[in-house]
């Protein structure tokens, strides 16, 4: 038993609780004494401890390699490889196997991906969001008048709605203005049209008039003009159209009340009609094109640790994201700023739809986030939990039930009469595998195998690719029959170099596997060839076990500049541009080159060395719906290398090939694919530039 004594715990025995034997014992140390404890072990157990200590040690060492080759292999280069396709021996792998993932972290929503061009335009800021000083319900906003600026009056008294209960009250003197600075401005197009509305509502006693709305370039010059009316003393959505006139990077919107007394007003918003695919209340179509030029096969969404959320009344709840733009709760984002919400489920499904990609909604698994603030991991209540499991099962009805039932109706009321077609649902993201998730995941699962047995679901094992949670969380996967489990880590280019067979060992039986969450990690966490060459490499594996994964997605998709909370990030972008990084580039090298066979190769290289090999990583698909062959190399070596390509089992169905290269110095950041025509034949060689991937892609005859 430990004993608190002289400020230290020691160890102790007593036999009545009333006396106590000290049975620490004092060994002569260099230097000086320590007091402790001797327990007596077998040599067994030494040894077992000293070889996990060895073990360790070796895995800290392959973790921590660089993928520049050492310098006492340097003298084995040039390498010459030859591959050998075997095409006779080709299975089948998942066909949703690259796709992405969708967070509403780094501004990755408001101020993002969704187009609206107001900030705040709910005025439901709050303190509580936990972003930066000022950050309440008239952030963004102010009052000009007669050449100084003040805060926005705000009030709550009958609300527009009762999930929007704040409004900017607005005084109409003359010359009075409220400015709304945008997500850093307003960025405007010359000659692009943008919808413009607010919700308005006269107080007693003040005299309706027009309300003079206004586009103003950073140095305040006016760009767009218009009106709308404001009449009634009931709330009354007002609309206009406004024409910018000139480009501008950071702009502002005005507004300058003609009426007498004082107005109210609610959810101002500015929207340019060029979204993606013209959808309203949609996306802004040049970040939205980005992403779907990855030709992702799944998206899901909304988050992960945004999901679970921060505590359980921040739980991510599915019905307050649809409906009415009013009428849907905004709240907390746990990233430390503000969701309206306006990018909701319905836009989640409508965009799946509009780039083919299979949704995949995340929900929390009745837990919230074990990093939450007071408390950690927190389980919603035993007697709210039917309910909880409702929202789900209605969830299903919404994305997939006919017109007719209750959910089905309001997705067809939002305009979309047809289902969503969803097949997959998360349940809980890199949770604390504790009794309660345990208790709480079990029923949700069992229910949604019992009323929608057609609805894959994905459970969870932890935030890591080892470890307690990871290995309990599988555990409760095998237990219950689960048919596919979410894997998430973030590792050193080492580990993944260094674990291309991590996946060869899994059960062909078992679960499969949704890698959700993974990137290359260096310090100070740059986008660079080195970090992208390292998931191009691990991604060979990934469709070499496509038998077993299913699904993988980079994380996070998208970044902010200026207002980001995580770094890697595949896209970043500010008002104007879009900014693929080079690790986009290898993720859409992989989704637009995607095969739903997997062909084995035999790979024998001049230098056989295992640390030359691992950097030589080869995979071969077949696309069956085009009849393409596709083969995918990375070379992680310091000179171009010569491969020799054999097919055999296959045969080409002429000599014309389309060669994609992504080439560079490891440190590079701002690289792009180059393609180019290439002959290939039964054999055929090719050049590989030094740290390149290399996709070859052409069509076959047939396989045999």
């Amino acid at each position: 038993m430990d004993a608190y004594t002289r400020h230290r715990y020691e160890a102790k025995r007593t036999r009545d609780f009333h006396t106590w034997e000290d049975v620490t014992d004092r060994i002569s140390i260099p230097k000086d004494a320590k007091h402790g404890s001797i327990i007596t072990v077998s040599e067994e157990f030494v040894d077992n401890l000293l070889s996990e200590v060895s073990a360790f040690q070796h895995r800290e060492k392959l973790r921590n390699e660089r993928l520049a080759l050492p310098d006492s292999l340097k003298g084995a280069i040039p390498v010459e490889a030859e591959i050998t396709v075997h095409g006779n021996r080709a299975k089948k792998i998942s066909d949703n196997l690259f796709g992405i993932f969708f967070e509403d972290l780094n501004y990755a929503a408001d101020g993002g991906l969704y187009a609206e061009l107001i900030q705040n335009r709910d005025f439901e800021y709050s303190p509580e969001d936990g972003a930066r000083q000022g950050w309440d319900s008239g952030y963004a906003w102010s009052v000009r008048e007669g050449g100084h600026s003040s805060p926005v009056t705000i009030a709550v008294e009958n609300p527009l709605h009762e999930n929007n209960p704040h409004y900017a009250v607005l005084q109409a003197n003359p010359g009075v203005t409220l400015q709304n600075d945008g997500f850093d401005g307003i960025s405007l197009k010359k000659g692009d049209k943008y919808d413009f509305s607010l919700f308005a509502r006269l107080p007693e006693g003040s005299k309706g008039g027009k309300m003079i709305v206004r586009l103003l370039d950073q140095d305040g010059r006016e760009v767009a003009q218009s009106a709308v009316n404001v009449s009634s003393q009931e709330w009354k959505r007002q609309h206009t159209v406004l024409v910018a006139n000139a480009d501008v990077r950071a702009g502002v919107l005005s507004l300058e009340p003609k009426l007498t007394g004082a107005v109210h007003l609610d959810m101002v918003s500015l929207f340019p009609q060029n979204t993606f695919k013209g959808r309203k209340n949609g996306l802004r179509a040049d970040l939205a094109q980005t992403i779907a030029d990855l030709h992702p096969r799944f998206m899901r969404f909304p988050g992960g640790c945004l999901a679970h959320g921060d505590g359980v009344h921040n739980i991510y709840n599915w019905k307050e994201t649809i409906g009415p733009l009013e009428s849907r709760k905004p709240q907390r984002n746990l990233w430390g700023y503000h969701q309206t919400k306006g990018l909701g489920y319905f836009e989640f499904f409508q965009y799946c739809e509009d780039i083919h990609a299979e949704p995949v909604p995340v929900i929390a698994a009745g837990v919230c986030c074990q990093n939450s603030q007071g408390g950690g991991q927190q389980g919603i209540p035993m007697c709210d939990m039917d309910a909880f499991i409702q929202d789900i099962l209605d969830l299903v009805e919404y994305a997939n039930g006919d017109a007719s039932t209750e959910w089905g109706r309001r997705r067809a009321e939002a305009g979309h009469p047809e289902p969503f077609r969803l097949k997959y649902i998360g349940i809980g993201n890199e949770d604390q595998i504790t009794d309660a998730f345990e208790e709480r995941f079990t029923m949700i699962y069992q229910a949604l195998k019992t009323k929608h047995p057609e609805i894959t679901v994905i459970g969870t094992a932890g935030p890591f690719n080892e470890g307690t949670d990871y290995e309990e969380g599988w555990t409760i996967v095998n237990q219950l029959g689960v048919p596919m489990v979410d894997e998430h880590y973030y590792q050193t280019p080492g580990w993944f170099l260094n674990n291309q067979h991590f996946y060869d060992s899994y059960d062909r039986k078992g679960a499969k596997v949704y890698l959700g969450e993974y990137a290359a990690h260096l310090p100070g966490r740059p986008n660079n060839l080195e970090v992208s060459l390292a998931e191009a490499t691990y991604m060979t594996s990934l469709e070499r076990n496509g038998d077993v994964v299913s699904m993988a997605s980079y994380a996070p998709l998208l970044a902010k500049e200026g207002h980001t909370q995580w770094n890697p990030d595949l896209i970043y972008f500010d008002n104007q541009t879009v900014k693929p990084t080079v690790n986009y580039y290898v993720q859409q090298l992989y989704g637009q080159n995607a095969g739903d066979e997997y062909l084995p190769s035999t790979v024998k290289l001049s230098d056989s060395s295992e640390d030359i090999a691992k950097r030589f990583p080869v995979s071969v698909v077949k696309d069956s719906k085009t009849g393409d062959l596709i083969l995918k190399m990375v070379n992680i070596l310091p000179s171009a290398t010569r491969a020799q390509v054999h097919l055999e089992g296959v045969t080409a169905a002429g000599s014309r090939a389309v060669k994609t290269v992504l080439s560079g110095a490891l440190e590079d950041k701002n690289l792009e694919p180059q393609s180019s025509d290439c002959e290939v034949g039964q054999e055929f060689t090719c050049e590989l530039p030094a740290y390149s991937f290399t996709v070859i892609r052409f069509k076959i005859k047939s396989v045999y």
